[in-house]
């Protein structure tokens, strides 16, 4: 799947959020298969809307061994995300960027980055994020996009890699569920109706 070269980039270094370590990436799924969620910033509103919808899922990947992971490039707003409880899993921090670069993880422009965050993916994603009372804020880097690694225990092979292509992307739940062959009952956050009223605020 893709060009991912896992050896490699199992070998760039993450910092733990909780014990201030450094880590090697490939740590991670070393001893069980993870879901390595690549945030755009820990501020983002569709981010943190995310991060909220895979934690839903937490239980079942608890239960069927499955390290559930958040990574973010830089630690500004990182108090403020883990205070309000929008993730369930670890979190750690890729200072250089590294992790990111090498999975294809774009870096908008000063002057692309604009209409793809008034794009209306972006608009429905944060639309419910609003709904569900989740907000965001333009703290951090504004450039850099994110996505989704999935790897099998050992580093056996990927099972997903998703790369944002719109800041509003990211993957069902029912996509990761598949890609592990695990099953839940965890429900989707409901997509809203867009329209001005709602999408545009």
């Amino acid at each position: 799947m893709d060009n991912i070269d896992l050896n490699r980039v199992g070998k760039n270094l993450l910092k733990s959020t909780d014990t201030g370590e450094n880590v090697e990436l490939q740590s991670l799924w070393q001893d069980r298969s993870a879901v390595l969620f690549f945030l755009r910033r820990f501020g983002c509103q569709v981010c943190r809307w995310t991060a909220a919808e895979i934690s839903k899922l937490a239980p079942d990947l608890s239960a069927n061994g499955v390290a559930l992971v958040g990574i973010g490039p830089e630690e500004l707003g990182l108090d403020e995300f883990k205070q309000l409880g929008f993730f369930k899993g670890s979190v750690y921090i890729d200072e250089q960027k590294k992790c990111y670069k090498d999975l294809g993880f774009k870096r908008y422009t000063a002057l692309s980055v604009v209409p793809a965050a008034l794009g209306k993916k972006v608009r429905e994603t944060a639309s419910k994020a609003s709904a569900g009372g989740i907000q965001g804020n333009f703290a951090g880097d504004l450039l850099q996009s994110g996505g989704m690694l999935i790897v099998a225990k050992g580093g056996e092979k990927i099972l997903l890699h998703f790369v944002q292509d719109s800041p509003g992307d990211y993957v069902p739940l029912e996509d990761i569920t598949k890609a592990l062959s695990i099953s839940s009952h965890a429900k989707e956050g409901q997509r809203p109706v867009c329209n001005d009223d709602v999408c545009t605020r």
